[in-house]
C-alpha cells in the first residue's frame, strides 16, 4: 500500500481517485480548489482525507496525481503558492493526467528532476464514461524506470497504459488523439446529415456501415444521440476547443499542417455561439442542422 495524493476532483479526477482508493487500497489524500468538493469525495468514499492546499496533499506522498484544467491551473497547483512540488519528497513521482501543452510538461519535468523526484505527463482518453468505469487510455511521457514504478497505480483507472517516449510525449500523443477525434466527429456528423437529407433508414444505415471500414468508436457510441439531438455525454465543446488550441499552437511550432483540425475548431466556435459551450463534442451535427433552419 502506497501513500497517494490526488489533486483536482473534476468530472474525470473524482472517479479516477476513487478507483485508486477502491481497487488499490492505498492511503489517499485529496485536494480540490473548492474544499467542499474534496470533503464530499471523502464522505462519498468513506475513506481518505481532504487537504487544504496542493502542498499539504502532496507532503509525504509516494505518488501524487493531478487532473486539472489547463497549463495555468497546472502551474498553480505544482510550482505556485502552496504548490505540490515544494512539498514532495525525494524519490516520489508526480503523475499529471491533465491535457496540457508539451511545453509545460517538459518545464515541470525539469523542475521535478532538479528537486529529486519523478514526473510523468500522462493525459487520458475515454471521457467521463471511461473515468467512471476505470477503463481510460493513458498515454505517457517520461523516464522508463519512473513509469515502471507508477504503472501499477495508474492501472487502477485504466485499461491501456503505454509509455510513448520522453518528457512531453504523452501530451503530444494526446494532441494526435484529439486531431483524429475532431475529423471523425465531423465526418460522422456530415454522414448522418446526408442520410437524413436522403431520407434513409438511419438505424439500418448505421447498423450496416458500422460493420465495415467506416466503423469507429464515435459511430458506435454517438450516432443515435447525434440523430436525437442529445449532447449531454461528457466532454464539452469548451474543453475540445482548449485541446485543439494546444494542437494548433504545437503545429505552428513544429511545422505540421492541420487544415482539417483548424476548420473543425472553427465549426466548434460556431457551436459555442449557438449556446453549445457545454454540449459534448458530438454536437457538430447541430451546426449542420442549424444551417438548414437558417436557409428555411
Amino acid at each position: 500500500m502506497a501513500k497517494v495524493a490526488w489533486i483536482g476532483l473534476g468530472v474525470m479526477g473524482y472517479p479516477m481517485a476513487g478507483h485508486i482508493l477502491k481497487k488499490g487500497g492505498h492511503e489517499l489524500t485529496v485536494y480540490n480548489r473548492t474544499m467542499a468538493k474534496a470533503e464530499k469525495w471523502v464522505a462519498a468514499y468513506g475513506a481518505g482525507r481532504a487537504a487544504p492546499t496542493p502542498g499539504a496533499a502532496a507532503e509525504g506522498a509516494d505518488f501524487v496525481f493531478c487532473c486539472v484544467g489547463n497549463d495555468d491551473d497546472l502551474r498553480a497547483v505544482t510550482t505556485g503558492k502552496d504548490g505540490a512540488f515544494a512539498a514532495m519528497k525525494k524519490g516520489a513521482i508526480f503523475i499529471d493526467n491533465t491535457t496540457a501543452s508539451a511545453n509545460v510538461a517538459r518545464e515541470l519535468y525539469a523542475s521535478a528532476s532538479a528537486a529529486g523526484f519523478g514526473f510523468l505527463d500522462a493525459p487520458v482518453s475515454g471521457g467521463q464514461a471511461g473515468a467512471d468505469n476505470g477503463v481510460l487510455t493513458v498515454m505517457v511521457g517520461g523516464e522508463k524506470d519512473v513509469f515502471d514504478r507508477a504503472k501499477p497505480v495508474i492501472d487502477h483507472y485504466a485499461r491501456m497504459v503505454n509509455l510513448i517516449g520522453g518528457p512531453g510525449a504523452g501530451q503530444l500523443t494526446k494532441m494526435v488523439n484529439q486531431i483524429c477525434i475532431a475529423g471523425l466527429v465531423q465526418g460522422l456528423a456530415e454522414g448522418l446529415h446526408m442520410a437524413t437529407k436522403a431520407r434513409l433508414d438511419i438505424p439500418a444505415v448505421m447498423d450496416t456501415i458500422s460493420k465495415g471500414a467506416a466503423q469507429s468508436w464515435q459511430m458506435e457510441n454517438r450516432w443515435k444521440a447525434m440523430t436525437d439531438g442529445k449532447f449531454d455525454f461528457g466532454f464539452a465543446v469548451d474543453w475540445m476547443r482548449k485541446d485543439l488550441a494546444i494542437c494548433l499552437d504545437e503545429a505552428r511550432g513544429n511545422g505540421a499542417s492541420l487544415p482539417v483540425t483548424a476548420l473543425v475548431d472553427q465549426f466548434y466556435s460556431e457551436v459555442q455561439r449557438m449556446g453549445g459551450s457545454r454540449w459534448d463534442t458530438s454536437s457538430l451535427i447541430a451546426r449542420l442542422n442549424n444551417a438548414d433552419k437558417s436557409k428555411a
